[in-house]
């Protein structure tokens, strides 16, 4: 059993904008609104003044201890061998077509007429549904039958790249002399998250470029070098090995480059529909 380790208390800076999850979506079956949702990040900032948090309530500054075991998935779970199930693959479309209604188990069970407890096995697939029933549920979600396959039958891309390769593209920051060798990419297009790996390097030629602005989130590893990162109005000093994970929708970048050439890991995530 794994021990988990307290972190220690913090007090987290407040900018009182409250997040708001997206509204419920518009069904004949299932009137109404809900709303939530919210995520977290941390990092080492050095204060630049005193004025807002970095982050909203959603997104707090945290500073972890060596060691210390953070709450959600577990990469190394066994469980992960059953996703490729066709019970599973059917299960996690339901829940995501529904979701997508913004409608409860109970608004479907009552649209459908199934038990609150088969849907629930349904979702977390450890039954079998039948066709009658999948027949019933894509009534109901508005999808076809085949919708339900969708992720089973679903291509599983890797991408290799060797050391010192990777593609050169152009982004925003070329012109200001950043070079971006992109890591990987995946050619499917079924996905609902866009995650693009990138090593950034900056040189003599490069210069500094604190507006950087995009949707999503991004996460920062320091490979060689040093440099003050930029992030709304906090700056942190980077240097090998440490690492940033921020909100990109917020201005960043570069501001000081004190150690060349610099060289970090960047990793962009967003949702498809924000390309």
């Amino acid at each position: 059993m794994t021990k988990r380790v307290a972190v220690p208390g913090h007090k987290a800076e407040r900018n009182g904008v409250e997040r708001n999850g997206s509204e419920r979506g518009t069904h004949p079956h299932f009137p109404g609104d809900q709303a939530g949702g919210n995520g977290m990040t941390h990092a080492d900032p050095i204060d630049l003044d005193d004025g807002e948090s970095l982050f909203s309530d959603a997104f707090p500054t945290r500073n972890f201890p060596s060691g210390a075991v953070m709450p959600g998935q577990d990469p190394h779970a066994l469980g992960g061998a059953r996703d490729n199930t066709l019970e599973v693959a059917i299960g996690r479309e339901v829940r995501a077509f529904r979701n997508k209604l913004g409608i409860t188990v109970s608004d479907l069970a009552a649209a459908t007429g199934l038990s609150l407890g088969m849907l629930s096995k349904i979702e977390n697939g450890v039954t079998s549904p039948s066709l009658t029933t999948l027949q019933t549920l894509s009534r109901a979600l508005g999808v076809p039958v085949t919708a339900f396959f969708r992720r089973f039958e679903e291509r599983r891309d890797a991408v290799f790249v060797k050391a010192g390769e990777g593609l050169l593209i152009e982004r925003r920051g070329t012109r200001a002399g950043h070079q971006y060798r992109l890591l990987g990419h995946t050619s499917g297009h079924t996905g609902r998250v866009v995650v693009e790996p990138y090593v950034i390097t900056l040189t003599e030629e490069s210069d500094v470029f604190p507006l950087f602005q995009h949707s999503g989130l991004e996460f920062i590893y320091m490979l060689e070098g040093e440099v003050v990162y930029r992030h709304a109005d906090k700056l942190y000093t980077l240097q090998p090995g440490d690492s940033l994970f921020f909100d990109a929708d917020a201005p960043h970048g570069p501001d000081e480059m004190r150690k060349l050439p610099i060289r970090f890991l960047s990793i962009i995530s967003y949702a498809r529909d924000d390309e």
